[in-house]
């Protein structure tokens, strides 16, 4: 069970605080606040439905962005535009900000090796990459204590690098 004040990783949602404990009829319920929308949300405390964890500590945080330069970025290319999408859901799946690094750096390489060849960049390649870059940002930067517009900065500067995954 999460804290009352608790900053957790929910499912696509991204970061959100633990605002408040309710009990209704049906059980006890958790009061969620998105850090980056405006919204609330609210649902059991049992539900095994939407992913719930967590946030990665900020020495874990730290770890990640290091290994950022051996993070193997093979890009994905598939002309069949649901094994393209499936393959997506299927590492995003897990939420975990190791595999978002990867998801991230693989859509990097494919977008550089594409513009090198003088190809377009998917609409759907686009989408994912704007996703996984929201939620791993998004927890780096409640983690890191820093906007999360500022995150990529963070990063590039941390490696000593102009582009963290290669851009």
């Amino acid at each position: 069970m999460f804290a009352v004040g608790e900053l957790i990783a929910y499912g696509n949602t991204g970061v959100c605080r633990v605002e408040k404990l309710e009990q209704d009829k049906s059980g006890m319920r958790y009061v969620l606040r998105p850090l980056y929308q405006s919204c609330v949300i609210t649902l059991p405390v049992e539900s095994k439905k939407i992913f719930m964890r967590p946030l990665i500590s900020r020495d874990e945080a730290l770890a990640l962005i290091d290994s950022i330069p051996s993070v193997s970025a093979e890009p994905y290319h598939n002309k069949v535009m649901r094994q393209l999408i499936d393959h997506y859901e299927e590492a995003l799946r897990d939420y975990d900000c190791a595999g978002l690094v990867e998801v991230v750096a693989s859509i990097y390489a494919k977008k550089k090796q594409l513009e090198q060849e003088r190809r377009k960049f998917g609409s759907i390649d686009e989408r994912y990459l704007k996703r996984a870059e929201s939620l791993l940002f998004g927890e780096l930067a409640a983690v890191l204590d820093l906007p999360r517009d500022g995150v990529r900065g963070y990063i590039a500067e941390r490696l000593g690098v102009e582009a963290p995954f290669g851009e």
